[in-house]
């Protein structure tokens, strides 16, 4: 029996919640990184290297195994146990003395946060019918921009009395109060509830779901634009304040001024408001316009990209701090149109017995290409860069050469919009098998 609106609100609001933890905990070395390259004398490239591959290394790997126990066990305890590993992890990160202790708490995190969000989406989609699946994947989807926002809220509020270690102690003490509140109100709910009333499960390997999966061309092509589109964001939110720090050194904590709280105020705002509102208003608008044309699924994520990206690679050409932020908010606002869909998208293409492995493996893809990637390239692309430029052109040379993963991701999102009809139709078509008798 599916579970009362009001249950299902506060489940998918603390799930949401948990997602943001995962995501402050996630960038926070992007925001506190001018601050640990000042005290441990880190390299671009090994900050490049914490910010994204240390982090993304085991965490899209480990998060296929992880996808098919809660496929099969409980998703509750498998949310709960994630949140109190990364958590740890995130407060040892604060404790390391070296590259190398940075680097091994960073995977740990990673490994921690690989079990948060497979089953999370796996508990949503028995909550919620699929046609109200995109604005719930969109409300928890809001965990990345209220997650990064806050993160920038946090290091404002908390580096100057606490320092970038403290800073980390007390989100990972956080992270595990939270944990226990999750194990003590969420319910295992039956799976495919919102599917069928007799839906027939039977399990199935890695290796035939990843098989499964990738024959679904629409479901591909998605990935394929949230990996490259997530390519460019991380590595914006890796070194954006670092950039600003390099162009206008004034903003550095000083205690003759209020400017470093006042950037990461600002730069708070416009990710919560700006990133926020294109999550939540694109998810229902790509809701409404696809219950008329299922394409837009893959249309509106492209659409606005078109606006958004050339924003976003003028904000690091302009010679304004304000105007730079102004910028950086028009294509926040475009570049959070595509979380709902494409979650929706992976879910709903995915067989009911899939669900959890679908998501993991939107993540390793994902992850990979743009966790790993992104923040890395970037870094490693700046470095080689300053001898010749300096330190402030090279990281804007650096962050202006995204352009490229942000056509890939186009493309990839009208090639969706191509297949998704098709796709669409069949996987319906499996559910009403799955649901009969």
């Amino acid at each position: 029996m599916a579970e009362s609106k009001r249950y299902r609100t506060i489940v998918l609001w603390l799930l949401t919640l948990m997602y943001v933890m995962s995501f402050i905990d996630r960038q926070i070395i992007g925001i506190l990184s001018p601050f640990i390259k000042a005290e441990m004398g880190f390299t671009d490239s090994q900050l490049g290297w914490l910010k994204g591959l240390a982090f993304a290394l085991l965490y899209s790997i480990v998060g296929i195994p992880i996808a098919w126990l809660a496929d099969r066990y409980s998703r509750k305890k498998i949310v709960t146990a994630s949140l109190i590993a990364w958590s740890a992890f995130t407060a040892l990160t604060g404790m390391a003395g070296s590259f190398l202790h940075m680097f091994l708490a960073r995977v740990g995190v990673g490994i921690g946060e690989a079990g948060g969000s497979p089953p999370s989406h796996s508990i949503i989609s028995d909550l919620y019918p699929k046609e109200q699946r995109a604005s719930a994947l969109g409300v928890y989807s809001l965990g990345i921009p209220i997650g990064i926002g806050f993160s920038y809220l946090l290091a404002g509020a908390l580096v100057e009395s606490f320092g970038w270690r403290g800073t980390l102690y007390v989100l990972g003490v956080a992270g595990i109060a939270l944990a226990l509140v999750l194990a003590f109100v969420i319910k295992e709910p039956k799976r495919g509830q919102m599917d069928g009333e007799n839906i027939k499960l039977e399990s199935v390997g890695i290796v035939e779901s990843i098989t499964t999966l990738a024959k679904i061309p629409s479901w591909w092509a998605m990935c394929m634009g949230i990996a490259w589109v997530s390519f460019g964001g991380y590595a914006v939110s890796a070194w954006g304040v670092d950039y600003i720090l390099r162009f206008k050194p004034e903003y550095f904590p000083n205690p003759d001024n209020n400017n470093f709280e006042w950037l990461m105020f600002w730069l708070g705002m416009i990710h919560l408001v700006g990133y926020g509102a294109g999550t939540y208003f694109g998810a229902l608008i790509t809701e409404k316009l696809a219950k008329k044309n299922i394409s837009f699924y893959g249309i509106m994520p492209g659409a606005v990209l078109i606006i958004g990206v050339p924003c976003l690679i003028a904000a690091f050409w302009v010679q304004s701090i304000p105007l730079h932020l102004t910028l950086i908010t028009i294509y926040l606002l475009s570049a959070g149109v595509y979380l709902g869909p494409s979650f929706a998208a992976a879910q709903t293409l995915a067989p009911i017995n899939m669900r959890a492995m679908s998501t993991a493996l939107f993540f390793l893809i994902l992850n990979i290409i743009a966790l790993g990637g992104g923040p890395t390239y970037v870094g490693m692309m700046s470095e080689a860069l300053t001898e010749t430029h300096g330190e402030v052109h090279a990281l804007r040379l650096a962050i202006s050469t995204l352009i490229v993963p942000y056509v890939l991701s186009v493309i990839a999102f009208f090639w969706a919009a191509k297949t998704l009809p098709k796709d669409w139709a069949e996987a319906d078509e499996r559910n009403k098998e799955m649901a009969k008798g």
